[in-house]
């Protein structure tokens, strides 16, 4: 009967957690979306790199939520529990309040490892896609954003100018700037031009016009009735390396074991194989990023443990609506402190252990608190 009891009120907890958690990151999906949208059409991407780079970060949003979206539901759940009187049930039935908060102790270190799961390899890996996704895709979209009277820029090494543009996408008095290496230049001057697709490939058609080249120094041109660029090769100014957030978690591990017991002082060169975001002068940041996707997660069981302190006191308990408050402001609390601990981490292991240990300490003292509570309440019963 315990086990059916306790099976009941973590269903009720679960079902509100994965409504409240998936309700929220829909909601801040969506405004990240439709500020991706704008990006996407400033770049000239097609429509379906935007919808499935703009899925590749829902996972990334959901880890964002998980603590929140976790405490807020046991909260509820176990507040709405208590209020209507469903606890007794337990407790007539002779369930120790300190069985039911082990119980949910226990699980919460399951939670935990579903979130190091989704920090340490889905987030990492879905961010990597949708950058490779951005790498591997063909400008498109072009003429949506030529704005006319405006020097636009967002290709890589090239610059357009229109003085005018019609509905049509006809392009009149146009100025390009197209750099072809280090130090060298094009420049052409157009009367009117307009875009045309060729194999799947745009191609700006120029007519009437004139180009300048600048290489070495050097100046030639000549001038054409009609001319063709490709805009198959080129591309808009994203970052080509990966950023540390779309890196492995086994390559920052790798990264932090070379460093370990690096002299500093010295500074000696380290052989092994390249690992991206890997430099003396980058240290901290991965630091911070094996922390966020390894300790952090920690916070998990604080949050539920936190949440369980609604059951030590009964609704008839004096000012039990103002604990109540007090509780979940204590669980928001810890929750900006573990985010907030993420700018103490430095750039060396034996500094950033005293932050490592924190959560262990939290919850020990917590725990140690609940004890005394519930050995306090059998003394009086």
């Amino acid at each position: 009967m315990k086990k059916i009891l306790f099976r009941k009120l973590l269903f009720d907890c679960l079902i509100f957690f994965s409504i409240t958690l998936v309700s929220a990151s829909i909601i801040i999906w969506v405004f990240q979306a439709v500020n991706f949208l704008d990006i996407m059409v400033e770049d000239g991407r097609d429509y379906l790199v935007y919808i499935n780079y703009s899925l590749l970060n829902f996972p990334k949003i959901i880890t964002r939520i998980f603590p929140f979206a976790l405490f807020f539901s046991f909260s509820y759940v176990l507040s709405k529990y208590e209020l209507n009187n469903e606890l007794m049930i337990l407790w007539n039935f002779g369930i120790n309040k300190i069985q039911l908060i082990n119980f949910f102790l226990i699980f919460s270190f399951l939670l935990m490892i579903i979130q190091i799961l989704l920090t340490t390899y889905l987030v990492p890996k879905s961010q990597n896609i949708s950058r490779q996704l951005l790498k591997s895709s063909n400008v498109d979209f072009f003429e949506s954003f030529i704005k006319p009277k405006k020097f636009n820029d967002n290709i890589e090494g090239l610059t357009i100018y229109s003085d005018e543009k019609d509905e049509l996408g006809n392009l009149k008095n146009i100025y390009l700037k197209k750099e072809t290496g280090k130090g060298n230049f094009q420049i052409t001057y157009s009367k009117s031009g307009y875009f045309k697709s060729v194999g799947g490939s745009k191609i700006l058609i120029l007519n009437n016009g004139e180009t300048i080249n600048s290489i070495n120094n050097k100046l030639s041109n000549f001038n054409f009735t009609q001319s063709e660029l490709s805009l198959a090769q080129l591309d808009s100014g994203i970052v080509k390396v990966d950023k540390i957030q779309e890196t492995s978690t086994h390559n920052l591990i790798d990264c932090l074991e070379r460093y370990l017991n690096y002299d500093f002082v010295n500074k000696k060169k380290i052989s092994g194989r390249k690992i991206q975001n890997c430099t003396i002068e980058n240290l901290d940041n991965v630091y911070k990023e094996i922390y966020k996707r390894l300790i952090i997660p920690f916070y998990i069981p604080v949050l539920i443990l936190i949440s369980t302190f609604l059951i030590l006191y009964s609704k008839e308990s004096i000012n039990y609506s103002r604990y109540r408050l007090s509780m979940f402001l204590i669980g928001l609390l810890t929750i900006i402190f573990s985010e907030t601990t993420l700018k103490f981490v430095q750039n060396t292991f034996v500094l950033n252990i005293k932050l490592i240990i924190i959560p262990f300490i939290i919850l020990t003292i917590l725990y140690l608190l609940i004890l005394i509570k519930t050995q306090k309440n059998k003394k009086f019963l």
